[in-house]
């Protein structure tokens, strides 16, 4: 039999490939975007001193709320583990699981929206509030102290349930960040997950004992180095703390990098996590960092300034051919 050690030796080459061609895309489309001379303008709401570039730093939210007026999408995917090798190429043609959501800032420091995952047909509805900003984020403060509030909904069909009441699931979490430096950016959080209904077996007397608790509280801490104005090095690790009778979560190590226009950010990474609604991830993740059992994934976010921006203008104004041929596109 021939031996397949020398495909997972190729691990850094193929992650390599897949940053390369990824990021080229964007590089593409920024280009394609300045072809069709799109407007794209924004109030700074990223970039320009922000503790991060994006409210997302691969499994976590960050503090980072955009300006009042700001909508937003995100498209975030994990791949298969890479565990397996060449078989399912390390994960990539593995199932894997994605989210689209949408998010919109009706008052200052306010962001409101919600999200559909593919994983359990997973409906989340959150609100997250910036209680504190640094100063170099409009505030007075030495830190930023941003809350974020998350409802799950699993909507598979009712046979997966007894009572309604068990489809819902619910995610507190208090993140306190600064940066350090022009470069360097901290984040430390600490999280409540809730369950209405937790997996169960039946003990000798015939009655149904919990396998898991309801409530789970987890610790966490993030960072971003950058390394140029669009470009950054990414980490973020999340603890377990409540023990459970069965089944405890592992923790999740993960890092990446970051690219960031003014409006848009990538991120590419390997992580254990492979849920896509922080409660699921924090109370089910079985992926072990030690047997090596990463996922790669990716964040796609877009701003979209409303109060710059005219939405139905970019959608559907067409420049006349004269104008094209003016500005010597043909």
């Amino acid at each position: 039999m021939t031996s397949n050690k020398f495909f997972p030796s190729k691990l850094q080459h193929v992650i390599m490939l897949i940053v390369f061609v990824l990021s080229s895309s964007i590089v593409f489309a920024q280009k394609d975007a300045d072809v069709s001379a799109i407007p794209i303008l924004s109030r700074g709401v990223q970039r320009v001193g922000n503790t991060f570039e994006s409210v997302w730093l691969i499994d976590n939210q960050t503090t980072q709320v955009p300006l009042i007026g700001v909508a937003e999408l995100d498209i975030l995917h994990r791949f298969g583990t890479v565990v397996n090798g060449y078989s399912d190429f390390f994960g990539l043609y593995a199932p894997s699981n994605i989210r689209i959501g949408l998010s919109y800032v009706p008052i200052k420091n306010l962001q409101i929206g919600f999200g559909f995952t593919k994983e359990r047909m997973l409906w989340d509805y959150f609100a997250k509030y910036a209680l504190l900003r640094e100063k170099n984020q409009g505030g007075n403060s030495p830190v930023s102290l941003t809350y974020f509030v998350n409802m799950g909904l699993d909507t598979r069909p009712k046979d997966n349930f007894k009572h309604v009441q068990n489809r819902y699931s619910f995610f507190h979490q208090l993140m306190v960040s600064r940066k350090l430096t022009r470069d360097l950016s901290l984040q430390a959080h600490v999280s409540l997950s809730h369950f209405n209904t937790v997996p169960g077996i039946l003990d000798d007397k015939g009655e149904v004992v919990a396998q898991m608790k309801h409530d789970h509280i987890a610790v966490g801490a993030l960072g971003r180095w950058k390394l140029s104005d669009a470009f950054a090095l990414i980490a973020n690790f999340d603890m377990p703390i409540t023990q459970h009778p069965t089944n405890n979560p592992k923790p999740n190590i993960s890092g990446g990098i970051e690219i960031a226009t003014p409006l848009h950010t990538f991120q590419v990474y390997l992580g254990n996590f492979k849920w896509l609604v922080p409660q699921y991830n924090n109370v089910f993740n079985q992926n072990d960092f030690s047997k090596g059992q990463f996922v790669i994934g990716f964040n796609v976010t877009r701003l979209l300034d409303m109060q710059e921006e005219d939405l139905l203008d970019m959608m559907f104004h067409r420049k006349s051919k004269m104008n094209l041929e003016e500005g010597g596109h043909h």
